[in-house]
């Protein structure tokens, strides 16, 4: 039973994701500026509510668990319990929001939640397709599609840029006690414990050609998209060159957080606008 009306638009909302965004996520904010208006705000809001889950649950923040039970209470029953589900409850009436999609995001925060543990690439394919495959397949809906092979692209460059996140995040996941590079994998490039590993070179070469074999795939559906071509490829070229960086700074012998900088951005954007082939 729904306990919320859907709201309308709430300039409140747009101007929480704005800020979010130029805070935490500066290449999402600046590809959201190619959208068209008519998709934009709607866009924001769908980042506005995957966000707040996510960081709500990166934080163990006490309302997680609820957060993503009323998640899952909506996706069910459409019943509006949070600000969040509200929010999705009034893009559903604009835009076909996979409910697959959605129940494997929602399963992705709960596996977050339990701690990562990713044994094979599969399992981490798996990981990364719930929190950003998922993400990409629900940007598609709002886009919109000419193609049905739109879909896997989507969930194909969410997974590029949530396993460049794993890449750039290594260290930093491994402070909160964190690993999502697999467990066969680190043994099979004789990694006993990550922190300690001096080289690291072939496991992230073999990471980043993995990611990048993704990215290609993602891009591939880029044409498929009714709108917003253009910004999705900038996101992805942008964040595809993180890896680019972590390569530069030697496969993580620097163990610093590998970051693309606002005049590099830039140039790669202004590179893909270029290139109709990969938005058009």
């Amino acid at each position: 039973m729904t306990t919320l009306s859907p709201p309308p638009l709430d300039a409140g909302y747009l101007h929480e994701a704005e800020k979010v965004m130029q805070n935490v996520a500066r290449t999402f904010s600046v590809a959201t500026r190619l959208l068209p208006s008519d998709v934009r705000d709607d866009v924001v809001l769908l980042y506005l509510v995957l966000r707040t889950l996510d960081d709500l649950v990166d934080e163990d923040d006490p309302g997680a668990l609820d957060a993503v039970d009323a998640l899952e209470a909506w996706i069910g029953d459409g019943e509006v319990t949070s600000r969040e589900t509200a929010i999705l409850e009034d893009l559903s009436h604009r835009h076909p929001l996979p409910p697959s999609a959605l129940a494997a995001f929602a399963q992705g925060m709960r596996d977050d939640l339990a701690g990562p543990d990713i044994r094979t690439e599969d399992d981490l394919d798996l990981y990364c397709s719930r929190v950003a495959g998922s993400v990409g397949q629900m940007m598609a809906s709002i886009l919109g599609v000419r193609d049905d092979a739109a879909w896997d692209a989507a969930d194909a460059l969410g997974c590029a840029m949530q396993r460049t996140n794993i890449l750039r995040d290594v260290d930093e996941d491994l402070a909160n006690g964190r690993v999502y590079l697999p467990r066969e994998t680190l043994e099979r490039f004789g990694v006993a414990d990550l922190a300690t590993h001096r080289d690291r070179t072939a496991l992230y070469r073999e990471q980043i050609a993995r990611a990048d074999a993704m990215y290609d795939d993602g891009l591939a559906g880029v044409p498929m998209l009714r709108n917003g071509g253009r910004a999705i490829a900038a996101a992805a070229v942008m964040y595809r060159e993180i890896l680019r960086e972590i390569e530069r700074e030697g496969y993580g012998a620097t163990r610093r957080r590998a970051v693309v900088s606002r005049s590099r951005k830039a140039r790669l954007v202004a590179l893909a606008l270029t290139r109709p082939a990969l938005w058009s």
